[in-house]
């Protein structure tokens, strides 16, 4: 029997990139109000003329180093790895220096997964897959299988897919 294949995204899915990048826009300027990134990406909830830091801090070739674990993915991914063949899809080649510390961060906080099953690419369109869990609509948009989208404050208003707001609920859907 063949295993049904899970591609799951890396960042805001399995890592905490918003926190990160919320933590260092409030140790350089203000604190950032949680309901203006209701249905907003950082870069749209700030000041307009801040705006630019945002893909500062996400170029800077240290960013993706130290990112915080999303609760009970590893839980999640670890049981969900028995029952489907699971790929890390993250769409790295826009900053390109993340690659390096994305596959160590995958080592590190997910060691039961194989690097070959990790996927570091610029179009994931590419990806084959039964389904795919990502927080972005414009990735879901072009998957050819099932689409999840991964609960992110930006896309709060989405209602073209199926939806988990947690690692408890992709435990739900893909492991009961």
């Amino acid at each position: 029997m063949t295993k049904k294949r899970v591609a799951i995204d890396m960042d805001e899915v399995m890592a905490d990139a918003l926190g990160k990048l919320v933590r260092l826009y409030e140790k350089e300027y203000e604190p950032v109000d949680p309901d203006k990134l209701h249905g907003k990406l950082l870069e749209q909830a700030i000041r307009p003329e801040h705006s630019h830091v945002v893909r500062e801090y996400l170029f800077d070739k240290d960013f993706f180093k130290d990112l915080e674990v999303m609760p009970d993915s590893q839980e999640v991914v670890k049981a969900m790895h028995e029952r489907y063949e699971i790929f890390i899809v993250t769409a790295a080649m826009e900053f390109p220096d993340s690659l390096w510390h994305k596959y160590n961060w995958l080592q590190e906080h997910f060691p039961f997964l194989h690097w070959k099953n990790f996927v570091f690419c610029g179009d994931k369109s590419i990806i084959q897959a039964d389904y795919l869990i990502d927080d972005h609509p414009k990735n879901l948009l072009t998957f050819s299988g099932e689409p999840v989208i991964f609960t992110s404050p930006h896309n709060v208003h989405e209602t073209r897919f199926r939806r988990v707001n947690n690692w408890k609920e992709v435990g739900d859907m893909f492991l009961e």
